[in-house]
């Protein structure tokens, strides 16, 4: 019996998920007595995952899984899990894992929870704790089923390094034309700067910059900051930026550990996105906009004003700090 965790990687390296994950799965199977096994697919070196509490590393070698496939993906996991006799098995709450676990839960016969924000409150029963309602409340559930498969809300848990070591094993699932039923036709991808869904500092604009052209302060300040740039829905709708970077409910989700919204009012459908960020930090010139209510620090002025200066003072901190 073991923990059994999906490793997300890219270009054979792994993300801070995976290894947030590994070290969520290491507290839960350290409740149970049990080990952890991770499932690498075209990933990285097995030991960064043992210095995360891997006990071994299911290694998935196969060109036809370079690109990331909900259906095979589900299986490979499915495989393993039955491979291994896990009786529990952790996902991450990115896009690709929120594709794949109801896969894998329906594979396994297995119930699923999805952002989990904290290690169960018992295994058995097996309960857990997570956010319902866009973020809105908490909920504990108990998973009855003999598997369980659980969804790790992003920066729930945080990265807990371990003093073990992870045994590295090739793992050669049977993979069946049906699980490449949707073929990846090709990928584009913006190497250039952060992705919102690996950043842990999001700098977001709305309709209060006025334009596109006003956009400069707020790609220098992300720049600064090691940040991803986001907007609101109304922005996007008005072509000024990438829908790609639509934070929200109907855009992307966002659970950073920094979220600066500048100029962006706070409809719920905005605030409802980007809740489960750990600190909120508003500019806005309206000191009545909803997203004053939501925030953690609050600045009311001109965005116009407050940026330029914000952004020197940040790059006065850093060369004095680097």
């Amino acid at each position: 019996m073991s923990v059994l965790v999906y490793t997300e990687s890219e270009n054979g390296s792994f993300k801070k998920i995976a290894l947030e994950v590994v070290s969520y799965a290491k507290a839960i199977a350290d409740s149970m007595g049990t080990s952890v096994t991770a499932v690498s697919v075209n990933g990285g070196n097995a030991s960064e995952l043992g210095a995360y509490g891997a006990d071994k590393v299911l290694e998935v070698s196969n060109d036809k899984l370079n690109n990331f496939n909900a259906e095979a993906y589900a299986d490979v996991l499915a495989q393993a899990a039955k491979a291994e006799n896990a009786q529990v098995v952790v996902l991450s709450q990115s896009a690709n894992a929120k594709f794949m676990a109801p896969l894998v839960a329906v594979n396994l016969e297995a119930g699923y929870v999805p952002n989990v924000v904290g290690i169960p409150e018992s295994t058995s029963p097996f309960k857990v704790k997570h956010s319902v309602f866009t973020n809105k409340a908490f909920s504990v559930t108990e998973i009855s089923t003999a598997i369980k498969v659980v969804g790790l809300g992003k920066n729930a848990f945080g990265l807990k390094e371990s003093n073990g070591g992870a045994a590295a094993e090739s793992f050669s699932p049977t993979l069946s034309e049906d699980d490449f039923s949707t073929k990846v036709v090709s990928v584009d991808k913006a190497t250039d700067k952060v992705t919102i869904a690996d950043a842990e500092i999001v700098v977001s604009a709305g309709r209060g910059l006025k334009g596109p052209e006003n956009w400069g302060m707020i790609e220098e300040m992300a720049e600064i900051l090691g940040a991803a740039t986001a907007c609101s829905k109304p922005v996007s709708d008005m072509g000024w930026r990438p829908h790609g970077e639509h934070v929200g409910q109907t855009g992307k989700p966002v659970a950073s550990n920094l979220y600066i919204a500048i100029g962006i009012s706070g409809a719920i459908q905005h605030l409802a996105g980007i809740n489960s960020s750990k600190v909120k930090v508003v500019i806005n010139t309206d000191p009545e906009a909803p997203f004053f209510k939501a925030a953690d620090y609050g600045i009311v002025g001109d965005a116009f004003e407050i940026v330029p200066q914000l952004n020197e003072k940040l790059k006065a901190f850093k060369a004095q700090n680097a």
